[in-house]
């Protein structure tokens, strides 16, 4: 399940309507404004007609786009090795030991295969079976997407005992492809950043990486894949998922926090008519969810599709006759399901199909007819042999399913008693303590959920009793994880739930019977708010699923901070919003001067306004990427020492930035030199035979002086002598952030590098290189800045800045000041007044939605924290205890 930020109903569809058409009628509207787009551009325009959407869905989606094409190679038996690398700045490369992707130029286009690939939609080599007998991608889009979604991205391809290389920026290809070195293996590596001005956030989730490398792991047992975390502090994270276990290793994955009631049951088969292979393994456990997960290709079918009702067909089946030939006769009247069959169970399908058909273009069902008869019938054979071979098995399965079968009669049972005298499961019959509301139109309407009397007499005050409702609850309800039905109808407080939301639970769920649009869960901020709020999700993720998947059950987003400055007040919903109010109050009436000589007669001394905003963007964005690129234990000043020489960017782009390759010396060889290379093409140059044509760049080694930052005029060192092996210096992934920031920095203030660190003065304090002035201050040295300056002959009035890294901390410490900030923890810290303007009011509040976009991976989740088994709970919590945000001590 995900949480997503709800910022209100769209725009009426009358009003869009009107709007179409009178810009249709408009005289304005001619043969001019249409247009004809074609690849990158059509793609970078409308992002989420290729990956559904731009949200954090989309972003993941670019890596495992290219992950797929290397199980591609996989399935058809060229690819053994998978590398999915996580580097500091946050973008990702991917390698393969596959065949690489072919160079050669296709006459046609007159360029490379390569490009083609990389920018040409509906390219690629999955349109006939020639080169993949199977595959997951159908249409030809996948690495194109990703290019031209991504700021850069770098395509590296081993093969014909070369080393290809080729880069692009926003999908433009910035060269020829060429060989930039001797191979000696085949393989594909890209590496990409995902393009910010596209996305909200390219921040990508470990987890999100983690589940879907595992079950490709699982679903592939003969290729092993392995995930590299670098960000952050510490050891990268480094993970190599399990191999050789395949199905039966991922059913056991999914069930190990259950208790299984026999071993994992494996079935596989191959149909050479359909040309279709199957393999299925299963295990019962003792729990009642059912947990079946599907796949065609390798592509996780969420919503099944035609082999998970072939599967189910052959289960019912086969157990059915089992119930027949060995069921107790004390229970011969006692009628069996399929869904008694289903509870407990835990199953993984996978199909690989020559020409998949799926029911839309997210892939999430399949269609193909032939598949459910193949399934069927390899399930039916080898499961009822299976258990005519292993009798005892057998018995153990039928009795679980006329267990079940018994408890859902007794919840049938329940359910007439229950509706017959308090008519729970009918709507009628609301509990006492709801405060309905008094419209009658069910979309407008919305039920608060909230946690204890108090907050809810507080909630009742403040709500607007047209259209909210408010039910409060007493202590914590029933953890329905492992609750038969009978004994959640039981429940009090659930009952109350049930009743006050209307619609009914389980398989008499029925949303378009509930009485509100929205169903909000509003508790504390603290420990016991969020266990309330995880029970209440896991009793509707598991009996009201419709209502969950259909987007009616949002959480409440109380503010995280009051701001008080004299008599006013104002709330604060996120710490971003935070940060940005801080730095708009620190920027308000301040101005910034260069006291360095300017470096271009154009560059102004002193900025203000919206040009020392800009200014702060880009320190901010410096100050991340030298963070990540302090995980390599290189000084910063003594890398950035090493930056370009050249200081007229009209005649070299690449004046004032850092070089992107290291070249170490091999331990065993005296003779080599420590090498740093701006470009591909500088180290690409010392693999060819004739290197004396063009001289390579200086050799230069970092040191604690600027002194020694290569210039145009040093004399470089021979390279050292490598026969038959390729310079292969390592690429510093987080450098071309760095470049990026920098460049604007020289282009749009004239400022090098340098300034970012203190000047070098011997004995003294290092001098100011910038002042900051605020209209109505006068600051002093020693109360209002980092350095103490008292021992300058003559101090300038303002905050002094030794180097440019300082202004962020600054702005903000400038913000901060006359605010008194406070953290509320709980909604009884608010009156009714503050409760409706930060929390309900719909024009100033913000609810997340709660989402159902991976059922499997919530099923996963809702069973390791919310059921009996310890130990994977207390694994989750130690993995992820360093994530936490806010800890409520």
């Amino acid at each position: 399940m995900a949480l997503n930020e709800f910022d209100g109903p769209p725009a009426p569809t009358a009003e869009l309507a009107d709007r179409l058409v009178a810009a249709v009628n408009s005289e304005d509207y001619s043969e001019a404004h249409i247009r004809d787009l074609e690849g990158i551009e059509a793609i970078r325009l409308r992002p989420a007609m290729y990956i559904n959407d731009t949200s954090s869905q989309g972003l993941h989606h670019l890596v495992f786009e290219v992950v797929d094409n290397s199980i591609d190679e996989a399935m058809a038996g060229y690819c053994k090795h998978i590398h999915v690398r996580i580097h500091p700045d946050g973008s990702v490369s991917i390698t393969d030991d596959g065949r690489g992707i072919p160079v050669g130029r296709i006459a046609k286009h007159d360029k490379s295969a390569l490009e083609i690939v990389l920018t040409k939609p509906h390219s690629g080599a999955k349109f006939d079976h020639n080169s993949y007998k199977v595959s997951g991608g159908l249409h030809g889009v996948g690495l194109t997407v990703v290019n031209a979604l991504s700021e850069w991205l770098e395509a590296e391809v081993r093969r014909e005992g070369k080393i290809w290389r080729q880069e692009y920026r926003q999908g433009v290809a910035q060269s020829d492809v060429k060989a930039v070195g001797p191979a000696t293996t085949t393989g594909t590596r890209i590496h990409f950043l995902p393009d910010a001005t596209i996305f909200p956030s390219i921040e990508l989730d470990h987890d999100t990486l983690e589940k879907r490398l595992r079950e490709l792991a699982f679903l592939n047992k003969d290729v092993t894949i392995r995930l590299t975390d670098e960000r952050g502090e510490g050891e990268p994270k480094d993970q190599t998922f399990p191999t050789n276990t395949g199905l039966k290793g991922f059913v056991e994955y999914l069930n190990r926090a259950q208790t299984p009631i026999h071993p994992v049951i494996h079935l596989e088969g191959h149909d050479e008519e359909a040309d279709v292979s199957v393999e299925v393994a299963l295990q019962y456990n003792d729990s009642i969810a059912e947990n079946v997960v599907t796949y065609c290709n390798n592509i996780s079918t969420l919503d099944g599709g035609t082999h998970l009702t072939g599967f189910r067909l052959a289960l019912t089946k086969t157990l059915g006759q089992m119930v027949k030939t060995i069921g107790s006769s004390s229970k011969k009247d006692l009628a069996v399901s399929g869904e008694d069959f289903r509870e407990g169970l835990t199953a993984v399908i996978a199909v690989k199909v020559r020409d998949p058909q799926f029911a839309s273009n997210s892939k999430r069902k399949l269609s193909n007819p032939e598949v459910e008869g193949v399934v069927s019938r390899i399930v039916t054979d080898q499961l009822g042999r299976f258990l005519e071979e292993t009798p005892a098995i057998a018995k153990r399965l039928v009795q679980k399913a006329l267990l079940a079968a018994e408890a859902r009669e007794a919840a049938r049972k329940a359910r007439e008693l229950v509706r017959n005298r308090k008519g729970v499961l009918t709507g009628g019959g609301l509990p006492g303590k709801l405060m309905d509301c008094t419209s009658q139109d069910r979309e407008s309407s919305e039920l608060f959920l909230v946690e204890g009397d108090s907050a809810g007499g507080t909630a009742e005050g403040g709500r607007d009793r047209l259209f909210q409702a408010i039910l409060p609850l007493r202590g914590k309800i029933l953890n329905v994880e492992r609750a038969r039905l009978d004994k959640v109808l039981g429940n009090e407080e659930v009952r109350n739930i049930i009743t006050a939301v209307g619609g009914g639970i389980g398989e008499d769920e029925d949303p378009s019977k509930r009485r509100y649009g929205k169903i909000v869960m509003m508790s504390d901020a603290d420990v016991d708010g969020s266990h309330i709020r995880t029970l209440l999700m896991t009793f509707f993720y598991r009996q009201m699923p419709k209502l969950v998947a259909e987007g009616h059950l949002y959480v409440a987003q109380p503010p995280l901070y009051m701001i008080s400055q004299r008599k006013e007040r104002r709330y604060v919903q996120t710490e971003a919003e935070m940060h940005r109010l801080l730095v708009d109050l620190g920027l308000a009436g301040s101005e910034l001067e260069f006291l360095d000589p300017p470096s271009s007669p154009i560059t102004p001394r002193v900025v203000s306004g919206e040009r020392l905003r800009t200014l702060l963007e880009i320190v901010v964005g410096l100050e991340q990427g030298l963070r990540a690129f302090g995980k390599r234990g290189i000084k910063a000043r003594d890398f950035l020492a090493l930056a370009h020489p050249a200081t007229d960017p009209a005649v070299n782009p690449l004046a004032g930035l850092l070089p992107l390759y290291h070249l170490k010396p091999r331990p065993d060889h005296p003779e080599d030199v420590e090498r740093w290379f701006h470009t591909a093409d500088e180290w690409a140059a010392l693999n060819e035979p004739a290197r004396t044509a063009e001289p390579p760049p200086p050799s230069t080694t970092p040191s604690n002086s600027q002194d020694n930052a290569p210039t145009a005029t040093e004399t470089p060192s021979p390279p050292s002598t490598r026969e038959h092996e390729a310079l292969a210096p390592e690429e510093l992934a987080e450098v071309r952030t760095l470049n990026k920031w920098l460049a604007r920095l020289r282009d749009e203030f004239g400022l090098r590098a340098d300034t970012l660190l203190d000047r070098e003065v011997t004995g003294d304090d290092p001098p100011p290189r910038f002042i900051m002035r605020r209209e109505g201050d006068t600051p002093t040295a020693s109360s209002e800045t980092e350095q103490d300056l008292s021992n300058a002959s003559s101090p300038p009035t303002g905050y002094p800045l030794t180097n440019l890294l300082q202004l962020p901390s600054l702005v903000r410490r400038l913000g901060e000041r006359g605010l008194k900030i406070t953290r509320f923890k709980g909604l009884g810290e608010m009156d009714a007044d503050q409760l409706w303007d930060t929390t309900m009011d719909p024009a100033r509040r913000t609810l997340l939605q709660v989402r159902l976009e991976d059922a499997a991976a919530a099923n996963d989740l809702f069973t390791t924290l919310m059921g009996d088994d310890v130990e994977p709970r207390r694994d989750f919590i130690e993995k992820h205890a360093l994530d936490v945000k806010n800890l409520d001590v």
